[in-house]
């Protein structure tokens, strides 16, 4: 089945569309990648999403505005992809869509929120559309988060030592072998927020990591922000930029006198370095394996690896699998195991009662049409 994955992280500045041509083998799910297209949100788009995330506020005039033009841009994405990448021969869609809340509280999560109706997609392309992946999950008592976890495991299984995939979105998080998953922190969250304050507006994110290279780790608001009560949180846990936003930066920052950029930036690079790091050996890992957008920026990538000597760093570009396009095929696959009836969790990572089928189907121009539920769930992802 070909497939195409979309997904827009919590740095929401795109939509990334994978496609993939999938096959149930045996015990696998053999993954053969077709290529990855990225599509920028509008500036417009992107500052109205920005200002409606906490800790801003917002009405249902603008949830209802921005659902239809995420959907929209989902759907361009996707249109683009499927003439681009499949030859106008893709056969389902799986849309994350791009989170806007993630309630948790009392260290359960009660809901979540995805927008981008995924009517816009299955219209503008005429396939049927799999999206709402997380709130499955979370009517079963887990976390919806990490999803990917499940994809991470079957991806790593066999593999010697004991690997750990870690993706560096706007969140960072990890999967271990023996499925335990968790977001450890904030990935790129706050140093985004951080150089787009800064800078006025101008920056999106740090560039190349080249204000972190230039500024030093200030120790008071380190140990400020690590005092943070998440990272003490037993897995399985889940956090967003509900917690991990601007206003968090500038609580910490309070008294502290007048801080150059750089070293904020440094200090926050840091941040997310030490508190992935510390997950990281919380599991034992002897590898790490990661992807996300935090992969490009080379300052924390060092300091990661300078964090956790004796354990080999890497990216899934080494291993195959596309850093930038990492997510995007995880979501294709669940797309897929949905279609044929099948769990896309692991209540090992997501806290969960029990394994769920995921998601909600919208129906594409010639209706729904499903293939045979598979016999036998698979283990192993394979890539081809």
């Amino acid at each position: 089945m070909r497939v195409i994955g979309l997904m827009s992280g919590t740095s929401y500045d795109a939509v990334d569309a994978a496609a993939a041509d999938l096959e149930l083998v045996g015990d696998s799910v053999v993954l053969r990648p077709l290529g990855l297209v990225g599509a920028p949100y509008d500036d417009d788009l992107r500052a109205a999403l920005a200002a409606a995330l906490p800790p801003g506020t917002t009405s249902m005039a603008e949830v209802c505005r921005l659902d239809t033009l995420i959907g929209r841009a989902f759907a361009a994405a996707a249109v683009r992809a499927d003439r681009e990448l499949c030859g106008d021969q893709a056969e389902l869609i799986a849309s994350h869509g791009q989170t806007v809340f993630h309630w948790a509280e009392g260290g359960r999560v009660h809901g979540t929120l995805q927008l981008g109706q995924p009517a816009w997609i299955a219209e503008a392309t005429g396939l049927p559309v799999v999206a709402d992946f997380r709130p499955r999950d979370i009517a079963a008592g887990g976390q919806g988060a990490p999803l990917v976890s499940l994809v991470d495991r079957m991806w790593l299984r066999g593999r010697p030592g004991r690997p750990v995939a870690l993706n560096i979105g706007g969140i960072a998080n990890l999967t271990a072998p023996d499925g335990t998953a968790f977001d450890t922190g904030p990935g790129c969250a706050l140093t985004d927020a951080a150089a787009h304050g800064f800078s006025g507006g101008r920056l999106a994110y740090d560039v190349d990591g080249a204000l972190a290279a230039r500024g030093e780790v200030h120790q008071p608001l380190l140990e400020r922000l690590l005092g943070e009560p998440y990272y003490a949180l037993p897995a399985p846990k889940t956090t967003g930029k509900e917690l991990f936003h601007l206003g968090h930066l500038q609580e910490a920052l309070a008294g502290l006198g007048r801080l150059s950029a750089e070293d904020v930036i440094a200090t926050l690079a840091f941040l997310t370095a030490r508190t992935v790091a510390d997950a990281v050996r919380a599991v034992g890992a002897t590898e790490v394996i990661a992807s996300g957008g935090g992969t490009r920026n080379p300052a924390l990538m060092r300091t990661l690896a300078g964090l956790l000597p004796g354990v080999e760093l890497r990216t899934s570009d080494a291993l195959g699998l596309p850093s930038a396009a990492k997510e995007a095929y995880a979501f294709a696959v669940l797309g897929f195991l949905t279609v044929h009836g099948l769990p896309g969790t692991d209540p090992t990572s997501t806290g969960a009662r029990h394994p769920s089928v995921l998601g909600s189907l919208t129906p594409g121009r010639t209706g729904l049409r499903l293939p045979p539920p598979a016999r036998e769930r698979p283990v192993r992802l394979v890539l081809g």
